[in-house]
C-alpha cells in the first residue's frame, strides 16, 4: 500500500467507522456465536501473499463482525462504560502517524514533555495537591509526577514493585543488611478487600510477595478497623505489612472504601498507599465531588 492508495483507503475507513456508530445502538450489542466459531471461517495457515483491502474487509463484515461485543453501543451495559470518542480516533491516527518507542526523553523529546505535562492537568482535574506535580506554577521540578500506564493491572504491579523496593531500603536503615532484607521478602503483605480488583492479588504474586483479603463491611468497603486489625494480627506473626490497595470505585459495586482511615493505617504502620480509582476516580474530575 503506497501513499496514494493509504489516502483512498483512509477516506473509506472513515465512512466505515462512521456508518458503524450512527447504526450500533441498532445492533444487539452481545454476540450470539459460538465459542470456536473463528477456527472454523479463517485459514489455518498465515498467508503466503497479501490481501486487497477489499477482501480484508469483506472478512471484517462477514467473519469477525459477528463475534465483536460491541462495547460502544447504548445498550452494553456490562463491565465498564464506554471510553469512545471521535476526537480520540484521530489522536490515534496521529499517535500512529509518529509511531514512537517514548522510552526516554531523548528518543522523542515532545512525546514526553506532553506526557508530563497531562498527567499534571490530571493530577490538577481530580483534586490533588501541588505534591503530586512534576511541574511547580513557576516552572521549577515538582516533588510528584506521573507516568502514563498500559493498563490499571499494569499500573497496579508498577506501585507494588516499587512499595517493595520502598520498604527494602526502610529495612536497611534499620540496619538491616541487604541479602537479609532480600531474605525477608518472603515476609512482606500486602493488603487488599474481597472486592478490590484481581489484579492486586496477581502483583503480589508476581513481585513474590503475599497477600491478605480483607472482609468488606456491609456497604462492601474497606475499613479503617479490619486493616488496623490485620495489621496487628500479621505484625504479631512476623510478618511485614508494605503496602495496602484502597478503592475509589470497586468493579462490582462502585462502593469507596474508608480511605481517609486506610490513609491514616497507612501513615502508622509506614506502608504504601494505593489508590486504584481506574472506575470511578474521573467523576473527580467534576467541581461538585
Amino acid at each position: 500500500m503506497d501513499a496514494s492508495e493509504f489516502r483512498k483507503r483512509g477516506k473509506e475507513m472513515v465512512d466505515i467507522i462512521a456508518d458503524y456508530y450512527e447504526s450500533l445502538d441498532q445492533q444487539p450489542p452481545k454476540s450470539a456465536v459460538s465459542p470456536g466459531y473463528l477456527y472454523k471461517r479463517i485459514p489455518h495457515e498465515a498467508p503466503d501473499e497479501p490481501e486487497s483491502f477489499e477482501a480484508i474487509r469483506d472478512d471484517i463484515e462477514s467473519k469477525i463482525m459477528p463475534g465483536m461485543t460491541h462495547w460502544q453501543s447504548g445498550n452494553f451495559f456490562g463491565w465498564y462504560p464506554s471510553n469512545f470518542s471521535f476526537p480520540g480516533m484521530l489522536g490515534d491516527m496521529y499517535s500512529s502517524m509518529f509511531n514512537i518507542i517514548g522510552f526516554n526523553w531523548i528518543c522523542s523529546p515532545a512525546a514526553t514533555e506532553l506526557e508530563t505535562i497531562v498527567m499534571d492537568w490530571l493530577a490538577k482535574l481530580i483534586g490533588l495537591d501541588a505534591r503530586y506535580l512534576s511541574i511547580n506554577e513557576d516552572g521549577s521540578e515538582g516533588t510528584g509526577g506521573g507516568v502514563i500506564q498500559g493498563s490499571a493491572s499494569e499500573a497496579q504491579i508498577t506501585v507494588m514493585i516499587a512499595a517493595r523496593e520502598r520498604m527494602k531500603v526502610h529495612l536497611l536503615s534499620r540496619g538491616t543488611s541487604a541479602e537479609e532484607a532480600e531474605q525477608m521478602q518472603s515476609k512482606f503483605v500486602a493488603y487488599v478487600s474481597d472486592q478490590t480488583h484481581s489484579a492486586a492479588q496477581k502483583g503480589a504474586r508476581i513481585i513474590g510477595c503475599k497477600t491478605h483479603i480483607l472482609s468488606s463491611d456491609s456497604a462492601f468497603r474497606l475499613t479503617e478497623k479490619t486493616l488496623n486489625a490485620a495489621v496487628t494480627e500479621d505484625r504479631a506473626a512476623g510478618l511485614i505489612p508494605f503496602f495496602v490497595c484502597g478503592t475509589f470505585g470497586t468493579t462490582n459495586t462502585a462502593a469507596i472504601d474508608d480511605l481517609p482511615g486506610i490513609a491514616k493505617v497507612a501513615a502508622a504502620e509506614n506502608m504504601w498507599f494505593h489508590v486504584d480509582a481506574a472506575y470511578a476516580g474521573s467523576a473527580l474530575t467534576c467541581p461538585e465531588f
